[in-house]
């Protein structure tokens, strides 16, 4: 499959959704579309690598993990349709990144707002873990993205999604130590581009109180500042 360097958001994304690279995550993907989870067993599932949602050039680049089976992998677009996406989009919301503080489906109207969200993975994995070579295969498609995003700072919700953004060709400089993952981390990547750690709003993390949404918007603001952007909780 040819990669050539994207010259839009739409040309890149046309390019994930037609990716077949990973065998197994292909298979994986469809199996579950077809299969269906018993609560969505009327929905059209997307079954498809999930492509990257809101705006280009944007202050703000969130890096998730990968799609989850039924969420994004049910609807097609980023952190949609579960309860990890229900926090996230809370969260922009508040930080003043999204103009819903809901994302249920690809109609409902949610737009991003100077931000843009993509994954190191863009196929759901079995387990939710992808392999590291499938990671490498998606790797291409992040690179894409940092170049049309051209991000102030890049939000990197877990530690997989931190040692991708990491590893990409040129962001570190050569020799440089890898920052430690963390949340709340930060690490100055540029003169004027920062690397910005969460925990990820996983259920494994919500539910056991290990990320909370103060954490989660704390990080945002912390984006935000960070962008330059005004943050919509701070009176003038």
């Amino acid at each position: 499959m040819s990669r050539s360097a994207p010259r839009s958001l739409a040309g890149l994304n046309r390019q994930i959704v037609a990716c077949e690279r990973c065998p197994r995550l292909v298979q994986h993907c469809r199996a579950v579309a077809k299969e269906k989870r018993k609560a969505y067993a009327a929905d059209e599932y997307w079954g498809r690598p999930v492509p990257n949602f809101g705006t280009t050039p944007a202050s703000v680049l969130v890096v998730g993990l990968a799609p989850g089976a039924h969420g994004a992998n049910r609807t097609g677009r980023m952190f949609t349709g579960d309860r990890s996406g229900d926090w996230l989009y809370r969260a922009l919301h508040r930080a003043g990144l999204a103009t819903q503080a809901v994302s249920v489906s690809r109609e409902d109207g949610t737009e991003l707002v100077d931000c843009l969200i993509t994954a190191a993975g863009h196929c759901a994995p079995p387990g939710n873990k992808p392999a590291p070579d499938e990671l490498a295969n998606c790797e291409p498609f992040l690179v894409g993205t940092l170049q049309l995003c051209r991000p102030r700072v890049i939000v990197a919700l877990g530690a997989i999604a931190w040692g991708s953004v990491c590893r990409l060709p040129g962001l570190l400089e050569a020799g440089g130590k890898r920052p430690r993952f963390g949340h709340a981390a930060e690490f100055r990547l540029t003169a004027d581009r920062w690397l910005i750690g969460s925990y990820h709003p996983s259920q494994q993390n919500t539910f056991t109180g290990r990320l909370t949404e103060a954490m989660l918007d704390y990080v945002f603001a912390r984006a935000v500042q960070r962008s330059g952007r005004p943050d919509p909780r701070v009176q003038n």
